[in-house]
């Protein structure tokens, strides 16, 4: 007899959500603390399910305390985020240690990147490696240098850790997909030449907390809180992959846009940050304004999408030009007008 996710693995499959979450609840009922976890990370999106934030972190906070080191991960980051929980350092790396503790590799890795340890290093006292993280150094900004005074374009070299560019470029490797366009005319996402490359969202159900240390440091430098702050987005270009120019504001006159604009506001401004730097060609071009830009590992490069007024602006039309040799990978993060944190999965993330 199939288990609770593999019940709600087979349902999914079948496009019958509603019965998915149902067979989810059942078994968080019995106490299974995986499908209790599963259902949790589903209510705290919206994901195939209700959108019931609350309720998420209720249910990942007792998988927590019952021993799920996968709920302790996922708290940790609200944690940090202020995400339907209150807003906690603390609270956030004492569930990263107790996400270790209970065994994950992947609580055990983000508290070596964080703490600056190989895994050589620092043992196995996840406790002493979380007090030795110098959170106030993660989250101060690095100086930058303007590479175009308006719209302003900002290069900021050496803004995140090697070790943390690799880890987080090995997290997000298997939740790439093909890029896609929108399509006014299909009223819908489609795959589209002008963009071959691939992507992968990132949103509050899979982050970790390196990459919530790094919302923080882009906030930090935008001097915009990480409320507004769309889910970042990986990016990778193979050889000859490509987005063509384009703009990254979001368009009022494109249909179905208004209500984006009204309730979320403008895309203002875009950081990227460049995971890789073993890569020729790939470079990052503003073609009406004559820069183009090739990150190298731990770079980031920042650039305002919209007037002083906060309009659409035309001049910030940029590309991601072909690879020639090696992969090229990507964190993009959008920073909004409005805070975003408190909708759900479909238009956050």
């Amino acid at each position: 007899m199939a288990n609770g996710l593999e019940l709600a693995a087979e349902l999914d499959a079948a496009g019958r959500h509603d019965d998915a979450v149902n067979a989810l609840a059942v078994a968080t009922k019995q106490g299974d603390l995986a499908a209790m976890t599963e259902l949790g990370k589903r209510l705290i999106i919206g994901d195939r399910s209700p959108y019931l934030p609350k309720d998420g972190a209720k249910l990942l906070s007792d998988a927590a305390r019952a021993g799920s080191a996968d709920a302790a991960l996922r708290l940790a980051c609200m944690s940090a985020l202020g995400a339907h929980v209150e807003q906690s350092w603390g609270t956030a790396f004492g569930l990263l240690v107790h996400a270790a503790e209970l065994g994950s590799e992947s609580a055990r890795g983000q508290l070596r990147v964080l703490a600056g340890h190989t895994a050589s290093e620092g043992g196995d006292d996840w406790q002493q490696l979380a007090r030795s993280i110098d959170l106030k150094l993660w989250l101060s900004p690095p100086p930058g240098r303007t590479l175009h005074e308006a719209p302003q374009i900002r290069h900021y070299p050496n803004f995140f850790s090697d070790a943390a560019c690799a880890w987080l470029m090995d997290q997000i490797q298997d939740k790439l997909k093909p890029a896609r366009i929108y399509s006014g005319d299909h009223v819908r996402d489609i795959e589209d030449s002008m963009r071959t490359n691939s992507v992968g969202p990132l949103h509050l159900a899979c982050i970790d907390l390196v990459n919530v240390v790094l919302q923080y440091r882009i906030a930090a430098v935008c001097r915009m809180p990480v409320d507004n702050f769309d889910g970042p987005t990986a990016l990778h270009y193979a050889v000859g992959e490509e987005i063509k120019d384009h703009y990254d504001y979001v368009n009022p006159k494109i249909p179905n846009y208004e209500n984006e604009i009204k309730t979320r506001g403008e895309r203002l401004l875009t950081f990227l940050v460049y995971l890789n730097g073993d890569y020729d060609g790939g470079q990052t071009a503003f073609p009406l304004l004559g820069v183009e830009h090739k990150g190298q590992r731990g770079d980031a490069v920042s650039f305002v999408n919209v007037t002083p007024e906060g309009k659409p602006d035309g001049r910030s039309v940029h590309a991601g030009r072909p690879t020639t040799r090696g992969e090229k990978w990507l964190l993009s993060q959008f920073v909004r007008e409005h805070a975003v944190y408190n909708t759900p999965a479909e238009s956050l993330y």
